[in-house]
């Protein structure tokens, strides 16, 4: 199995599939799930010519079950390792969720002075800010993320079966037809992870203003989510990211949900696409 080694002695898992002197786009999947959440949009984007990678977060997955670094720093700094030790370049990075947090401190802090990042896409992304604060408040309240700790800690696999069958993926709306191999899938890729990197993960995803990081971004960037989002307001995210990007595009798309990447991937892969090659 392909791992990299981070400075601090993390293993990291990656795919790396397709041609290896085609334009690589890197995908960096949601709380609390790996690289294999991606699977729709590798395997369209390999059958369009693209060199696909993706990578499993440090304690999610197939990488290694470390007690520490649970944070964007060092996820950021991870999914650096992964592009220096493949040697990546014009690389377009796609992040969903906690993913799309990941891209955007990646994008700021390590990718652009190096010249290895074309364009970038957040799909439902997390920035800049979920928590409400007194200078937020219109963000998500504390409470919902310590509901979401207890959870976890009491019946990890029971809270991995309640998120995808209701809000994730829309399953909980009327006349929502839901699929069941979706929900296990989300549930087999939640439960490969370390609880301990999960639990710390709800911080890291929810409480880290990333502000300054959209800021910085100066590479071309597509801002994606549905209006009917119920784990990311989008009013709090997609908008405020077009608003902080120097240079972006925007799409709002009329009741995706949260995890439209898996629910509408013919819809998310064909714009993701016109973006690339615009």
């Amino acid at each position: 199995m392909p791992f990299v080694t981070t400075a601090d002695g993390t293993e990291i898992f990656y795919k790396d599939w397709g041609p290896k002197d085609a334009q690589p786009i890197h995908f960096h999947h949601g709380w609390p799930l790996s690289a294999d959440d991606w699977d729709a949009q590798m395997l369209f984007f390999i059958g369009q010519g693209f060199r696909v990678v993706a990578h499993d977060r440090r304690g999610h997955g197939r990488s290694t079950q470390v007690s520490d670094g649970h944070d964007m720093d060092h996820y950021a700094a991870d999914a650096s390792a992964v592009v220096e030790h493949l040697d990546l370049r014009n690389v377009v990075h796609v992040g969903h969720s906690t993913g799309g947090g990941q891209v955007a401190r990646y994008v700021a802090q390590f990718g652009q002075p190096q010249g290895r990042v074309a364009k970038a896409v957040l799909v439902s992304s997390v920035p800049p800010l979920m928590v409400q604060t007194p200078s937020h408040p219109d963000g998500v309240p504390m409470s919902v993320f310590d509901d979401f700790r207890a959870q976890l800690a009491a019946n990890r696999a029971q809270f991995y079966l309640d998120v995808p069958s209701g809000p994730f993926y829309g399953f909980n709306r009327l006349l929502k037809k839901s699929s069941e191999g979706t929900i296990r899938n989300w549930w087999r890729q939640g439960m490969m992870g370390s609880a301990k990197a999960q639990y710390e993960g709800i911080k890291a995803f929810s409480e880290t203003d990333q502000t300054a990081d959209l800021k910085a971004i100066t590479v071309p960037v597509l801002v994606m989510q549905g209006d009917d989002d119920q784990v990311v307001p989008y009013k709090e995210a997609a908008l405020k990211q077009h608003e902080l990007l120097a240079n972006s595009q925007i799409k709002i798309y009329d009741g995706y949900p949260h995890g439209m990447h898996t629910t509408h991937a013919d819809t998310i892969n064909a714009d993701i696409l016109a973006f690339i090659r615009g």
